[in-house]
């Protein structure tokens, strides 16, 4: 009768030993054997009838290797089962050598893994954490800013004759030339569009008067002040070019045009809000208002996330089975990994997994789960989305059975649960904290973003 016996080599590491008996394995062996027997098919032999020797020679090797192992398996899961440990992936061998199992000469064998034991913690109490709520102040130049911006989104290109104001849109080909203007063989050539305003003040000036097919020889980096001209380099594909500052291009124009804002009007406010009453320009106003402070409440809902994320993984005490946790690093994958790139790839993979202990946490003590019917309506979400934010009906045949098809991609099913998953997480988290408000204004807040992902990249 096999046995297991356990022996401690470290915080939260094991080592198992088992060891197997004659009679664990042997039977099964024999009958698996007896069975192929009945089932080969051996040139020379009638089905069922090939000699018992002829089998064992020429499947008893593998076979006798599969009983052991399913053996060994088997006595593992109970042994583990029994005693209730809750361990790290599955045990690691030690010491393998499975060339000791000879079919010929059946003996009592002994095994040993390591595995390591999940550890026990208490998470940090939400409801005394200092946690800030940052409330963004929605100004008259935010809402003038969008309201501009959706004018000119909705609004129409006129064709102009010639280039006479900054806020006019020049359709261009870019040509890579020389500083004389030539084009060189093989040269880079890429249409785009942008306003004349983007141009350096010197540029600028000298588009006024031009007309369609005009153009001028500029060098890069004094054509563009240094936002505009990252953006045209990433769009010339030259991002990656350390030169690309010095290159020379021909812009030629290829057509103008002006664009004319929306009007303020009942039409417009239909069209952005549809049948949603918005008559009057007031209304229109205070609609955007409130869509920019949902947006700017939706980041600040975002930063409380942050917050409480690192502070369960911060000041979440979890001992770890090191030992353990790197030679199972180290095995996973094609090939085994150095001992170098197991210290370099584990600090991450030490944090992810913290992460992963507190969110399971979380989910079991407090009952989080996930519903069929909130993946599909997550899904349903996701379509709107996709398709601009148009007004579908709910009750349309083709859009059921849309959701459907998503619902047996095992993938995406999967990967919608772990997101609802994690948003239930922190929402729970969130209820449990009491957050103190602070007034921001958009730009110090986007800053302080911006600074804390830096700084944790």
């Amino acid at each position: 009768m096999a046995t297991v016996t356990k022996e401690n080599i470290g915080l939260l590491h094991e080592k198992l030993t088992l060891k197997l008996e004659k009679t664990d394995y042997l039977p099964a062996f024999e009958k698996t054997l007896k069975e192929y027997g009945k089932k080969a098919n051996i040139p020379g032999f009638r089905k069922g009838m090939v000699p018992s020797g002829l089998i064992k020679k020429m499947y008893g090797p593998s076979l006798f290797t599969d009983e052991v192992l399913k053996s060994v398996d088997r006595e593992l899961i109970a042994y583990l089962q029994n005693d209730k440990l809750d361990i790290f992936a599955q045990p690691l061998p030690l010491e393998a050598d499975f060339s000791q199992l000879d079919v010929h000469n059946p003996l009592d064998y002994t095994f040993h893994f390591e595995i390591g034991v999940k550890p026990d913690f208490q998470l940090p109490d939400l409801g005394k954490a200092a946690i800030t709520r940052y409330v963004v102040t929605v100004t008259d130049e935010m809402i003038e800013s969008e309201i501009t911006r959706l004018q000119n989104r909705y609004g129409n290109m006129k064709d102009e004759e010639e280039v006479n104001n900054e806020e006019q849109v020049l359709n261009v080909l870019f040509t890579e030339t020389d500083a004389d203007g030539n084009e060189a063989e093989g040269a880079l050539k890429k249409d785009n569009s942008l306003l004349v305003k983007y141009f350096a003040d010197s540029i600028r000036k000298n588009w006024m008067g031009k007309k369609t097919g005009d153009s001028q020889v500029v060098q890069l980096k004094t054509a563009f002040d240094e936002k505009e001209r990252e953006w045209i380099i990433s769009d010339l594909g030259l991002k990656d070019d350390a030169t690309a500052d010095e290159k020379y291009f021909k812009i030629e124009i290829t057509k103008i045009g002006l664009l004319e804002k929306r009007e303020l009007n009942g039409e417009f406010y239909e069209q952005l809000y549809p049948n949603q009453n918005v008559v009057t320009e007031g209304e229109f106003r205070s609609k955007i208002k409130d869509e920019i402070q949902a947006y700017w409440n939706g980041q600040a809902n975002n930063q409380i996330q942050d917050q409480v994320f690192h502070l369960l993984v911060d000041h979440t005490k979890i001992d770890f089975p090191e030992g353990f946790l790197k030679n199972w690093v180290k095995t996973q994958g094609e090939s085994p990994k150095t001992d170098e790139e197991v210290e370099a790839e584990f600090p991450k993979f030490l944090s992810q997994l913290k992460w992963t202990l507190i969110s399971d946490k979380i989910v079991q003590e407090n009952g989080i789960q996930v519903s069929p019917d909130e993946i599909r309506a997550f899904a349903k979400q996701q379509l709107f989305s996709y398709m601009g934010g148009a007004n579908l009906s709910d009750d349309q045949p083709w859009l059921t059975d849309y959701i459907e098809k998503m619902m047996k991609d095992r993938k995406y099913v999967e990967d919608s649960y772990n997101r609802i998953q994690t948003q239930k997480i922190f929402e729970w988290a969130a209820s449990k904290v009491n957050p103190s408000d602070i007034a921001i204004d958009a730009e110090s807040f986007t800053k302080m973003v911006e600074e804390h992902q830096h700084h944790h990249h």
